[in-house]
């Protein structure tokens, strides 16, 4: 009811989004690249940007840059904690993962553990090891989300077959390149994401036994949720 024509809109909202943000990026690493030698760059680091505006814009240039990115950056930490949070507690509804409701008498338990989580990770990892160890997970859900599609649901869903099997071959590509990379400046994060996602599948994998039924199936509660709603 909120998206009209959802089938074609959605999926051009996606690749204008897209579009836009790289000619945003592409529009500031040139503006960076045109104000700073790549030493400077190498030196400012995270602060490339605050660096090149400060020559252009004088002190208050560099101050409003470091505030800009500061709201960004915490406009994107919210709105990724409350979209996590609301998926999360849409599988927990749909018993997909565990429930979330043991957590005790709390509000909204799938927001306290998502921040709880990023919190923990902050206290333990840099900004720069966090999004390691986040584009390692996305890479491979990635591909594993586009086998899963390939492989098991191409009779079930109207797809181009040769579209999941490029998105493989291109995450693939690049998860080989960015391990490779982190195996030489960094392979502290190889080994935690390798820890993390030995924790995920085995807790995963004892989840679904422990909730799958005779039949090889695993009953989701959104069904009986929907009776309810239709009784009342």
């Amino acid at each position: 009811a909120d998206i009209k024509n959802p089938h074609k809109n959605l999926g051009r909202s996606i690749v204008f989004s897209i579009l836009i943000c790289t000619l945003i990026y592409v529009a500031l690493a040139l503006a960076v690249a045109g104000g700073l030698s790549i030493p400077e760059i190498i030196e400012a680091k995270d602060y490339a940007l605050a660096a090149a505006a400060k020559p252009v814009f004088g002190e208050w240039g560099s101050w409003i840059t470091i505030g800009i990115a500061i709201i960004a950056t915490v406009s994107g930490v919210i709105a990724s904690i409350f979209s996590s949070s609301r998926l999360l507690a849409m599988l927990s509804n749909m018993k997909q993962v565990p429930s979330l409701t043991k957590l005790g008498s709390l509000k909204n338990p799938a927001l306290v553990f998502t921040s709880s989580l990023a919190i923990l990770l902050t206290v333990l990892f840099d900004l720069t090891r966090i999004a390691s160890i986040g584009a390692i997970f996305y890479l491979i859900m990635d591909i594993a989300i586009h086998w899963g599609l390939f492989r098991h649901l191409k009779n079930k869903v109207v797809f181009q077959p040769i579209i999941p099997l490029i998105a493989i071959v291109l995450d693939i590509a690049v998860l080989a390149a960015f391990l490779y990379i982190k195996y030489l400046n960094d392979p502290l994060v190889l080994i935690v994401a390798a820890i993390g996602i030995v924790l995920i599948l085995v807790a995963e994998r004892l989840f679904m036994i422990s909730h799958t039924d005779d039949e090889g199936n695993m009953p989701m509660g959104m069904k009986n949720t929907s009776d309810k709603n239709k009784k009342t």
